[in-house]
Parts: C-alpha cells; sequence; structure tokens
C-alpha cells in the first residue's frame, strides 16, 4: 500500500512540475520596465522589447550557467526555423555582473546566436521579474503580454516552447 502511495504522489507532483500550460486565458502581465544595456553598453529599457505583434522569448541567463548555455544552443540549432514559422524574436538577457559582462559579447560572438543580447548587470530586471534562477525563459504573445514561463532546464523542453509559439503565431 505504501508503494502506490508513492507511486501515485509521485505521478502528481511530476505532473504538477511539468504540466506548465500556457497563460493563454488568464489576466496577462506584461515586462517590468527597467533599463537595461545593449552589449555596447547603450541604455535598453525592456518595455522597449517588441516584434511587431509576433511571439517573443525573453530569456536570462550567464556565462557561467551551463544549463542556460545548453538551452541556448539547443534553440540555435532550431531558431532561424523558428523565425521562419512563427516571426519569433528572442531576447537573450545575460545576468552576468560587472566582473563578468565583458565575457559576454565575446561569447555570443563565439556561438554565433542571432538573438538579440542585453546586459542586466545589477540585476535589476531579474529582481523586477521576481527570478530566482537561471535558466529562466518566458513567452510573450503578440500584444507584449507574458503568457508562459519556465525556470530550468532539460533537453528536449525546447519542442514545448515551439509548440507553444506555434499556438501564438495561429492567433495573429
Amino acid at each position: 500500500m505504501k508503494k502506490i502511495m508513492f507511486i501515485a504522489a509521485a505521478l502528481l507532483f511530476s505532473a504538477t512540475l511539468w504540466a506548465q500550460e500556457p497563460m493563454m486565458e488568464k489576466n496577462l502581465a506584461k515586462l517590468p520596465a527597467v533599463t537595461i544595456q545593449t552589449l555596447d553598453g547603450q541604455a535598453f529599457n525592456t518595455q522597449d522589447i517588441q516584434n511587431d505583434g509576433k511571439p517573443i522569448i525573453v530569456s536570462l541567463w550567464a556565462t557561467w550557467c551551463r544549463p542556460c548555455i545548453a538551452e541556448l544552443m539547443a534553440i540555435a540549432d532550431e531558431y532561424e526555423d523558428w523565425v521562419e514559422e512563427t516571426g519569433v524574436k528572442l531576447y537573450a538577457v545575460s545576468i552576468d555582473d560587472a566582473k563578468t559582462s565583458a565575457r559576454v559579447a565575446p561569447f555570443v560572438n563565439g556561438k554565433g546566436w542571432e538573438y538579440t543580447v542585453l546586459l542586466d548587470v545589477n540585476s535589476d530586471f531579474k529582481r523586477a521579474m521576481n527570478v530566482n534562477d537561471v535558466p529562466f525563459m518566458c513567452i510573450l504573445n503578440g500584444n507584449g503580454e507574458i503568457v508562459w514561463e519556465h525556470t530550468s532546464y532539460a533537453p528536449g523542453s525546447e519542442e514545448e516552447v515551439y509548440e507553444i509559439l506555434k499556438q501564438l503565431s495561429k492567433k495573429q
């Protein structure tokens, strides 16, 4: 009996953990307005994150975060197809601090990522988004409203992101 209860509890926990449905019909939040930086040191307000009514991915990551890099590399393999099919744009916001932020541009160039990369050196955006751990990803609909968010990365989870993007692109 204990074994059955344990299995039932484990199944319930895992279903709750992985069942992150898009928040398509709920009251949707927009990104907070926070000034961060572009890779060339220019001020950038997060309210300027937009994509002409098409879906947007915002990913918080760091050069020292292996799961972050794995997630962005997995998406990079599919990104060109995603853009063609859904029109998505990805904003990769590095949370590297002042000591390590100089490494971000060379790191990104070495990876060949075609994302818009921004710097949140003081973690102001991270705090405003109430993010504790990276990688953190959220998807915005064409109105700039957050419809899905997720912390952590497991190989293959980019397929869930792709499915949500396809749903959003159909609603355009």
